[in-house]
């Protein structure tokens, strides 16, 4: 089996050539990715904010060692094309949505390919997996385990704020092999609990979802995603919104 430092660099490279190199209308930054260990004990606490459960990484590998977790940063014109209207989403980040999702089920494709010729087993998730529409919760949480993984923090718009904002899609992959995550110390990135200085993502929800103390309706939030999904139907099912990440963490943490 390849080291650890091969099998990160392995990855790292499927993640960024498969991006770099797509066929679509859609560009992204350079991605993100770390690692957290498979046995962390804060997988085991997942889905306590909605009350439901939450699945481990050993349920899709048993004899897992470590899960990666990636960020693919929407490029800067994409995030302009959603912020120039307040109540209307862009083209652009409907169709961003869906290429980014199909974007990730060939990274995850590639990347197991590309792993098993190194001895390593993997298990990609997909981008979006079941989905219970009652709840609002899926088993798997590919922001979650970005937070885990320390790829960012949350912010009061309950998105995840990377090194490179939030606007952007976020996948994973259980591995057998054990792969350490970077030794970088984590920071608060969002500007409203620095500071308490900013609540634009608040203010930037077109339907008053999002509330200043951190809550959020999330069916009055689905609700929104559905309707603009209505007006997406040439397009597939784009069920997006995104205001709230066009704000001053779409790019970069809020607190720069």
């Amino acid at each position: 089996m390849a080291d650890a430092e091969e099998i990160r660099g392995a990855i790292f490279e499927t993640i960024d050539s498969l991006s770099v190199h797509w066929s679509g209308t859609t560009r992204w930054r350079r991605p993100l990715l770390d690692f957290v260990s498979a046995d962390d004990p804060r997988f085991a606490k997942l889905g306590g904010r909605s009350g439901a459960p939450h699945a481990l990484p050993q349920d899709f590998l048993g004899n897992a060692g470590s899960v990666a977790s990636f960020f693919l940063p929407f490029d800067e014109k994409i995030v302009a094309s959603n912020a120039e209207s307040r109540a209307e989403v862009s083209r652009e980040w409907g169709v961003a949505y869906l290429e980014t999702n199909a974007l990730i089920a060939r990274i995850g494709e590639h990347v197991t390919e590309v792993l098993h010729a190194m001895g390593v087993e993997a298990v990609a998730q997909p981008a979006v997996g079941e989905f219970d529409r009652e709840s609002l919760t899926s088993p798997w949480s590919h922001k979650s385990v970005a937070l885990i993984a320390g790829l960012g923090t949350r912010g009061i718009h309950n998105m995840v704020i990377t090194d490179s904002g939030c606007a952007g899609r976020f996948g994973s992959l259980v591995l057998d092999a054990d792969v350490a995550p970077e030794p970088v110390a984590q920071k608060e990135r969002c500007k409203h609990y620095t500071s308490g200085a900013c609540l634009e993502c608040v203010e930037l929800c077109p339907v008053g979802a999002l509330k200043p103390d951190g809550s959020l309706d999330r069916q009055l939030c689905w609700s929104q995603c559905k309707s603009v999904a209505k007006g997406f139907t040439v397009l597939g099912l784009a069920y997006v919104c995104g205001k709230c990440a066009t704000g001053p963490c779409a790019l970069s943490p809020g607190d720069q």
